[in-house]
């Protein structure tokens, strides 16, 4: 038995390396194409004349297909893991350089949307890495939506700002931008109106992710409370009928 185990334990090494450091390089990737995707935005740089970026990103999304069959090789249920994992497939297909490649019609509203489809792959990721740091489902749970809802609310706001800035006068600012994300999202709502198409169809599903995610919260305290107040009863010391703190009389 001890030699079946160790047998096991020394084949599962070079898949643990391996899974470890795809996701790490999966990570930094994403990474890297928020900052670029981000400086671009800021300099009002036309990305698809922008050959450096356009290689970039279908490198990146080779390696992000690249890793989903890797996981499927060492997956011991690959049906399953097909089926789960399926999405990760899609968003890492690299559509932005097949469009660009085969000159197929779309408007730049569509156009930007499609360049942030790989950091959606990206954003599950890490929300699957930050999820194992927790041994709690409640808090895993919890800090997977989290960091989908800054990611999603950070890339709402740059595609506002790009697709309004010059357009819409209320928008002045990058900073403008974000707090229009942050206020949406929270469905407080603001004071500024979308004019483009975008920008309109970001005002719907910022509010619509804030309405699923922010019920988290509630879930995530009131299980916080729940095992903090079991864990202080473990440790207070039990008292018996009399009052006498667990002594004998």
């Amino acid at each position: 038995m001890n030699a079946i185990t160790t047998t096991l334990s020394r084949h599962s090494r070079p898949r643990t390396f391996i899974e470890d450091s795809m996701n790490f390089i999966v990570l930094v990737l994403s990474v890297l194409l928020i900052v670029w995707i981000s400086i671009d935005t800021f300099n009002r740089v036309n990305f698809l004349e922008n050959k450096s970026y356009m290689t970039f990103q279908l490198w990146v999304c080779v390696i992000f297909i690249l890793d989903f069959f890797i996981e499927l090789h060492y997956s011991n249920d690959k049906w399953r893991y097909f089926r789960h994992r399926i999405v990760f497939l899609l968003l890492s297909i690299p559509y932005l350089n097949i469009i660009n490649l085969m000159d197929i019609p779309m408007t730049a509203d569509a156009l930007y949307f499609v360049r942030f489809i790989p950091l959606a792959r990206g954003a599950l990721a890490l929300s699957i890495v930050i999820s194992y740091l927790s041994s709690n489902a409640v808090t895993s749970l919890f800090m997977s939506y989290l960091s989908i809802m800054i990611l999603v609310g950070y890339f709402c706001s740059l595609i506002f700002y790009q697709r309004e800035a010059g357009v819409n006068p209320q928008v002045d600012s990058y900073w403008t931008a974000l707090w229009w994300s942050a206020m949406n999202m929270s469905t407080v709502g603001c004071n500024i109106s979308p004019v483009t198409a975008s920008g309109k169809i970001v005002a719907v599903v910022l509010p619509v992710s804030g309405m699923i995610i922010f019920p988290l919260f509630t879930v995530y305290l009131t299980d916080y409370v729940t095992r903090a107040v079991t864990k202080a009863k473990k440790q207070s010391p039990v008292q018996d009928i009399s009052g006498n703190d667990g002594q004998q009389s």
